[in-house]
């Protein structure tokens, strides 16, 4: 089962000016082939259909911690795409046009489809697809696999990072490396323990520390990138078995029996042009009376 908690795992910056062709390239981190729905889709269906789970407890406990992560960055992924697109229409009549500033953005179904939010697709628009999941049944070939996915995800953020200055992207990107390094780290010490072969001398994919970037040194100055996560109150504790150690930049691997600290869930302000949510003053008063009358209030 999945514990949900109302929080997001770092607190973003609220933006001042709207950035829609910067939340359209952001996308690719989201529903992208590397993105941040393919990397939880993998673990998720690797760890559900692993097989002999008490037998290799180890490498089971591994897969299904970082899955719970990879949801709350699907979800920090979303929140940054919707901060970013956050006033680029106006209210007003129909006829004024108050989402003609919409019409040349990049990605127009953030306006028609969505109402100004993130959608499960890529950069360009293409929907995320299930073939992106790769659950081959053979343990070091599936590890082998998520080390791959990991490079190739750490890789576009990067990119992204490097087309964007908008300060939630660039918070958020610098986050997600930071993680997403400790999940490379933590695949390639998984295959260590199996075959014996050193995956690390390969790191970092690619050649550029995660210090190259403002937002990343802030998270690992806290110490993030030495940190993984069980994202349980008592369940996973096996993991301890591959991650430890020191890590390569130095300072000991440490496992967390629970979540990060987390921070608050922004509140989208309405959006009248796009009859979101559409619900009225009028309407809101009329649903709390109901509520009141229902509780005997």
């Amino acid at each position: 089962m999945f514990k949900r908690i109302d929080k997001l795992q770092i607190e973003l910056p609220m933006p001042k000016n709207p950035d829609p062709n910067g939340a359209a390239a952001v996308q690719e981190l989201l529903g992208g082939k590397y993105g941040e729905m393919s990397t939880l889709n993998n673990y998720m269906f690797q760890s559900f259909n692993f097989r002999q789970k008490n037998k290799h407890r180890p490498f089971y406990d591994l897969i299904a911690s970082i899955t719970a992560e990879e949801f709350g960055h699907v979800e920090l992924v979303s929140n940054t795409i919707n901060l970013m697109i956050t006033g680029t229409t106006f209210p007003g009549d129909p006829d004024v046009t108050p989402m003609r500033n919409a019409k040349d953005k990049r990605n127009s179904h953030h306006f028609i489809q969505t109402a100004q939010t993130s959608i499960p697709s890529d950069s360009m628009g293409r929907p995320w697809s299930g073939d992106y999941v790769f659950n081959s049944g053979n343990l070091v070939l599936d590890l082998l696999h998520n080390f791959f996915l990991e490079c190739g995800a750490r890789t576009h953020k990067m990119r992204v990072y490097e087309m964007t200055d908008n300060p939630v992207a660039r918070e958020m990107t610098g986050y997600l490396l930071v993680r997403g390094g400790v999940h490379i780290l933590a695949y390639a010490k998984a295959l260590e323990v199996i075959t014996g072969v050193d995956v690390k001398k390969m790191l970092p994919i690619p050649n550029l520390d995660n210090r190259q970037f403002e937002t990343a040194r802030k998270f690992e100055d806290m110490g993030s990138q030495r940190k993984l996560y069980t994202f349980s109150d008592n369940d996973y504790k096996e993991i301890r078995k591959i991650w430890k150690g020191e890590h390569p930049d130095g300072g000991p691997l440490e496992v967390i029996q629970g979540t990060p600290e987390g921070g608050p869930i922004p509140d989208l302000e309405e959006v009248p042009e796009e009859f979101a949510p559409g619900i009225t003053e009028e309407v809101f008063q009329e649903i709390a009376k109901r509520l009141q009358r229902s509780a005997g209030l």
